[in-house]
């Protein structure tokens, strides 16, 4: 039996972390110190699209990303950005950064509602097709 479910989880995350509202994403997407990080699945983004300029880093991989001492390191990770994470809904991108920042990288933040808030708000979304291997193009 578990001890403490998602709920608790998030609600510590996001008492720890900061939460931007989508609307005030959107105007921090002009802004070249601050680097978008969509950590939905790639299915996620084939489906509903994505934030342009935003850097993919699936949740399954984004500590290995971020650690330098990782051999999946990106330097993506390394620019002094604040990087700002979003999810579909805002739950998982609120467990991540709390997890990037308890790994010391900073600023970091997450949008509030994720994804679909950011839709909601009129931020601007292109289209991501699937991309295939040349063996089978």
């Amino acid at each position: 039996m578990i001890t403490k479910g998602i709920k608790e989880l998030c609600a510590e995350a996001e008492a720890e972390i900061e939460t931007i509202p989508a609307a005030e994403a959107v105007k921090l997407m002009k802004d070249e110190n601050v680097q978008l990080v969509d950590i939905r699945d790639v299915r996620e983004l084939w489906r509903e699209g994505a934030i342009p300029g935003a850097l993919h880093a699936p949740r399954g991989m984004l500590e290995f990303w971020v650690d330098p001492a990782s051999p999946y390191h990106k330097e993506a990770f390394t620019t002094g950005k604040k990087f700002v994470f979003f999810c579909a809904g805002g739950l998982r991108s609120a467990l991540a950064t709390q997890s990037v920042q308890r790994m010391g990288l900073k600023p970091v933040a997450h949008i509030e509602g994720g994804f679909a808030a950011w839709r909601e708000a009129g931020g601007p979304v292109e289209a991501k097709e699937p991309k295939l291997p040349s063996s089978q193009k």
